[in-house]
């Protein structure tokens, strides 16, 4: 008697339809916000379709984009850092303050600042990994230590809350060619921070979707215990993370005191819950292990759109965070929704 054995099918090797491809891309439904964003502010706004217009969107969404990056691959990686807001300004801080007292050349302050702002991120990261607290209160202590330190050691240094002028130090030039040039193109005048940030956005997603640390990334947001029993360097990831994020508060403090060649103590508290909320809005979960660098930048788009938008439409700019607060609703909404969808079609 012959008997006809059905065929197996290995589920590793099954093909996927476009659509539901599509319906389990992380930053869809920040796609679709930052389409109907863009459109409504075409109608509203008779000057938002102009190309210095766009510039200045782009610049806007640039200087929030080159966080959001780092600090979305945080959150995949399941943790979030209070700190990074006013890390930026540390870094500027740094750099300007060891130019100016030691009378060096700027290179070598924003050596120097890296060094430490690379060690404040790995300080995050491993009070938490040692410590075992959570991310909020780790990194709550550092944003008021770094707080508290930026006003009191720039008064006791300087004297008042800002720094001295290193506009006319060796290196300045070229340094602010780097960190804060402007590039002309068709008429059309664009910030450097725009190419640093694409730049971010390419490597973390290199990173993320390219290479073994992606992987782990994944795994220690999705489940930490799991990840850490088949082998994954749960401790050296969360570490790289934060430092991660380190990196870009030194790319962001570079441009903010090589635009304007002196730093303000008092800035970046707040700009960390927006760094936060453009990876929400891209997609990312704040319980870990889901999202996107290309959805962080659609979410800091989605920032500098509505930033810029509402001045452009001429409305009154006390709204803007209301406009900020309901996309980040919408959005997350939005995520829920794409994410069921996306199990339904499996």
């Amino acid at each position: 008697m012959s008997t006809t054995e059905a065929p197996v099918t290995d589920e590793r090797i099954l093909r996927t339809s476009p659509l539901r491809k599509l319906l389990g891309r992380p930053e869809l439904g920040s796609v679709v916000g930052a389409l109907a964003v863009f459109v409504f502010f075409a109608f509203a706004a008779d000057s938002f379709l102009r190309a210095s217009s766009m510039s200045t969107v782009l610049y806007a969404s640039s200087t929030i984009g080159i966080m959001a990056v780092p600090v979305a691959l945080l959150m995949i990686g399941g943790e979030f850092d209070l700190s990074a807001g006013v890390m930026v300004t540390s870094s500027a801080l740094v750099s300007s303050m060891f130019s100016y007292q030691m009378t060096a050349n700027v290179w070598v302050g924003a050596g120097v600042s890296l060094l430490v702002t690379l060690a404040i991120g790995a300080f995050n990261g491993f009070m938490l990994t040692r410590t075992r607290l959570p991310s909020f209160i780790v990194t709550l202590g550092t944003y008021l230590m770094l707080t508290g330190a930026n006003l009191g050691v720039t008064k006791l240094i300087d004297g008042t809350v800002s720094t001295k002028t290193i506009a006319d130090m060796e290196g300045f030039p070229s340094a602010k060619a780097l960190f804060a040039s402007t590039i002309t193109v068709g008429g059309v005048d664009f910030k450097v921070t725009i190419l640093w940030w694409i730049g971010l956005i390419a490597v973390a997603s290199w990173i993320l979707l390219r290479t073994r640390a992606g992987n782990w990334i994944f795994a220690v947001g999705g489940n930490q215990d799991a990840a850490r029993a088949v082998g994954v360097p749960v401790t050296r990831t969360k570490i790289g993370l934060y430092m991660g994020v380190a990196f870009g508060a030194w790319i962001a403090g570079q441009h903010l005191l090589f635009s304007y060649d002196v730093v303000q103590s008092g800035e970046g508290v707040g700009n960390e819950l927006i760094y936060i909320i453009a990876a929400v809005i891209g997609g990312c979960l704040i319980t870990g292990g889901y999202g996107s660098a290309i959805g962080s930048a659609v979410g800091a788009f989605i920032f500098g759109m509505t930033s810029k938008g509402i001045v452009f439409a001429e409305w009154n700019p006390d709204w803007f965070k209301f406009f900020l607060g309901a996309m980040l609703l919408l959005a997350t909404l939005l995520n829920v929704w794409v994410r069921k969808r996306a199990e339904a079609t499996k």
